[in-house]
This record gives C-alpha cells, sequence and structure tokens, in this order.
C-alpha cells in the first residue's frame, strides 16, 4: 500500500515561486501550517511512517512533488532518531515545519565576505528545537540560510519542506567549518 499525501492547490505553490523572496515566505509559512494542521495530512504521515519503517540511519526524503517547471518543491523528510544534515545553504528560499516529532535546527552567519574561493568562516547565531507547535521555520537564498537539520529525540521524526525555484543548476552550498571550508552541491 502506498500513501498519497495530500498537497496544497498545485497553483497556489506556483504563484508563489513568481513572487519576490520575502513575499513569497510570507505566504509559504501559512500554507504550510494549513497543510499540516489537516487531519487527513496527519493521518497520510503517520501512515507513512508505517510503510517507511525500516532501519535508516540517515535522514531522506520519502515523498516529493515538484512543479513541472522547477518553480518549487515539496518534500516530506523522514528523521530517524540521531540523523542530521550537514551544514549547508540553499539557492532558493525554503520553509519547513515539523509534522512528527520534533526537529533540531542550528543557524549560522558567514564572517568572511565569500571572495576566496571554497573558503567560509562560520558562527553559530541561534539554535531551536522544532514540533508542529512551534510553527514554521524559513530560510532565504545562500548566505542567508546557512543551517543544519536533524533529530536529537530518540523517536523518528517527520518534515516538510517547500523550496522555491533553484537557481544556476545548483541546490546549494555544504560547509565544513572545522577547516572553514564551502562547496558547490550540484542538482541530483
Amino acid at each position: 500500500m502506498t500513501t498519497t499525501l495530500l498537497v496544497p492547490n498545485t497553483n497556489d505553490l506556483e504563484k508563489l515561486s513568481h513572487l519576490p523572496t520575502e513575499l513569497a515566505l510570507q505566504r509559504a509559512a501559512p500554507l504550510l501550517a494549513r497543510l499540516v494542521s489537516d487531519p487527513a495530512f496527519l493521518d497520510a504521515c503517520a501512515l507513512l511512517l508505517l510503510e517507511e519503517a525500516r532501519e535508516a540511519d540517515d535522514w531522506y526524503v520519502a515523498r516529493c512533488c515538484d512543479g513541472q517547471d522547477g518553480s518549487y518543491s515539496l518534500q516530506v523528510l523522514v528523521w530517524p532518531p540521531g540523523s542530521r544534515t550537514q551544514i549547508h545553504d540553499h539557492t532558493s528560499w525554503g520553509a519547513y515545519c515539523c509534522v512528527v516529532g520534533s526537529v533540531f535546527e542550528e543557524r549560522y552567519e558567514r564572517l568572511d565576505d565569500g571572495s576566496q574561493l571554497e573558503h567560509a568562516r562560520l558562527r553559530k547565531v541561534w539554535q531551536l528545537s522544532w514540533s508542529r507547535e512551534d510553527g514554521v521555520s524559513s530560510i532565504l537564498p545562500y548566505d542567508e540560510g546557512i543551517h543544519w537539520v536533524g533529530n536529537l529525540g530518540s523517536k523518528t521524526a517527520v518534515s516538510v519542506h517547500l523550496y522555491g525555484p533553484k537557481g544556476d543548476g545548483l541546490d546549494g552550498r555544504d560547509y565544513d567549518p572545522s577547516r572553514d571550508y564551502v562547496c558547490d552541491r550540484r542538482e541530483i
């Protein structure tokens, strides 16, 4: 049995992609909040967890709905206990919220001016644990959205992510602060 997740009207998602970043994020947050408060969507996520019950050590995209023109990507991510992303950014704006359990997010700012190839100095600016009741986290493209997300808890978590249009064939950049290193991450 494959669970179909209910998604917002795709016209609404496509309209978001044509808005300026700040306005798109303002409208994306309530759209995601409505989606994750929909009992049918929550039931579908619960079924997804049952279907996807597997021995996974790392986070993964369980479901994805992309605009045909690349204008948006709506993704449902599953976070086994202890899983996390590396520090990264995105080429697009993004918003996410937790549906099941909670995820932890840590944000960074870039201290250098970006003029040196493959070099980035970061400083942590805040951290927060997000559950469904905490609302929506949003990120701006590139340096304005450097973060990592993960599940520090003991139970699997599920989150829903909405991203705007990507740019330049890149998905974003990955950072390694232990070496003051940054590199581009290509779209897959």
